[in-house]
């Protein structure tokens, strides 16, 4: 079996964890128009496994920023720091939503590399907050 396979029963363990969300911004795969991945959050390529500890759903933006990278530069604290990681820590302990539920806050260094690293506060994400919070289907409760 490949090391990127993801069997069936670990895929629907992953979207239950996940409630069919990004692990990483929380949007919902329902309101992204897009299948949702498995993702390593340690790569393969550093030896990361394909276990429940060790993977998460991610929309494919968040994805495709985070690529292979673990860590990534604090401008405030000017170190490098890890990157979020959804089997380790608590989201709400790190991320938070802006008032008007548009943009992604991070609290912690861990927090703000994470949206930095991938990219969670680009334009076309901020817009489709917009909408979804019009609708009152943003941000998750």
């Amino acid at each position: 079996m490949s090391a990127l396979h993801i069997p069936a029963k670990l895929r629907r363990e992953i979207r239950a964890i996940a409630k069919d969300r990004c692990e990483y911004c929380q949007s919902a795969e329902s309101l992204m128009g897009v299948s949702f991945e498995v993702d390593h959050i340690i790569p393969v390529s550093a030896g990361g496994k394909t276990e429940l500890g060790n993977v998460c759903l991610a929309c494919p933006s968040c994805n495709r920023y985070k690529g292979a990278r673990q860590t990534a530069f604090d401008s405030r604290t000017r170190r490098a720091v890890r990157l979020f990681h959804p089997r380790q820590q608590i989201w709400i302990e790190h991320f938070a939503w802006s008032e008007d539920g548009t943009h992604l806050n991070g609290m912690t260094s861990i927090g703000r590399v994470t949206v930095e690293a991938l990219q969670m506060n680009r334009g076309a994400m901020i817009q489709l907050r917009y909408y979804w919070t019009a609708t009152k289907k943003h941000p998750p409760k």
